[in-house]
């Protein structure tokens, strides 16, 4: 795990998308941090020693989703299935598919095996998932806030967690899309899906893959009006301090689960679409929600730099 020192910094941004707005000054305590999302490796030693079975491998009942297509209530996750040619972007389901039998060992169907990414981020993990393996290693899952302030690395009110040039040298810095999404893929950072960590040059805190990769599941939930939440509602003399969102907001009666806040980006963010690999994006994932392009890592918060 890497020290993130903590301190005060601007979080959000009035430059992107409305989520994120308004930018608002907060403090956050230091604490320790994965220096990189939980691997596949270390997620299956987890599933060894205590057994446990994911979200994504449990059968979904009728209770929590009325009006299902019953052929639908089945054990499996979403899966990237891109065309083969241009489409409009007004509908997700024309590159996410629902496939049966997809779980963190088969990350794209039944007859997929994760064998040759162990240090790959694991995904189709859900929120549930997430905070039981945080709970079995003796960590946590952060706050949105924490989980920012360790993606700036330092560069405070910068765009990137490199700075405010998207891509300084025409180099990728991070595994995100490059060309036109959802069909073409250019490959210029050389991996179509997840890629090993520590694949990218670390931001200023010695973290790995804070922008692309995967998504990461944050302890908040997710608010889009920000400023109308109790977390930030302070008057203006005061900073927030370790500020989160512990209060589910509402939710339409066809997602029976809240949302939590993932932060990062992933593999599939492009320009064209979802330009969220930016420590200020944010979006809210269903908490029962497995893809993959959704991982976590973990934190400890401890007032002592001598853990490690």
């Amino acid at each position: 795990m890497v020290w993130i020192p903590g301190g005060r910094f601007r979080m959000g941004s009035e430059d992107f998308y409305p989520e994120e707005r308004p930018v608002r000054t907060v403090s956050v305590d230091g604490f320790w941090m994965d220096s990189h999302p939980v691997t596949v490796a270390e997620f299956r030693r987890f599933v060894k020693a205590t057994g446990y079975v994911t979200t994504a491998e449990t059968m979904p009942t009728a209770q929590d989703y009325p009006g299902a297509d019953p052929d639908l209530l089945v054990a499996g996750s979403l899966v990237f299935t891109p065309p083969d040619r241009p489409v409009p972007l007004d509908d997700y389901r024309r590159w996410w598919s629902f496939v049966p039998g997809a779980y963190w060992r088969r990350p794209d169907g039944p007859d997929s095996n994760a064998g040759d990414r162990q240090r790959h981020p694991v995904t189709h993990v859900s929120y549930f998932d997430a905070l039981a393996y945080a709970q079995w290693a003796g960590k946590e899952l952060a706050t949105e806030a924490e989980w920012e302030f360790a993606a700036r690395g330092g560069l405070d009110g910068k765009a990137y967690v490199w700075g405010d040039e998207h891509s300084p040298g025409r180099k990728p810095l991070a595994n995100v899309w490059q060309g036109r999404f959802p069909w073409e893929n250019l490959l210029e950072d050389g991996y179509a899906g997840t890629s090993p960590i520590g694949s990218f040059t670390p931001n200023g805190y010695g973290l790995s893959d804070m922008a692309g990769n995967v998504w990461e599941w944050t302890a908040d939930y997710f608010a889009a009006e920000l400023d109308a939440t109790d977390a930030y509602s302070r008057p203006s003399c005061c900073v927030p301090s370790n500020p989160r969102i512990t209060t589910p907001q509402a939710v339409s009666p066809a997602e029976p689960y809240p949302r939590r806040v993932i932060k990062g980006g992933s593999h599939l963010c492009a320009p064209n679409y979802c330009l969220r690999y930016r420590p200020a994006a944010r979006q809210g994932e269903s908490e029962e929600t497995s893809t993959c392009h959704i991982g976590f890592r973990c934190v400890v918060r401890t007032g002592s730099e001598s853990r490690r």
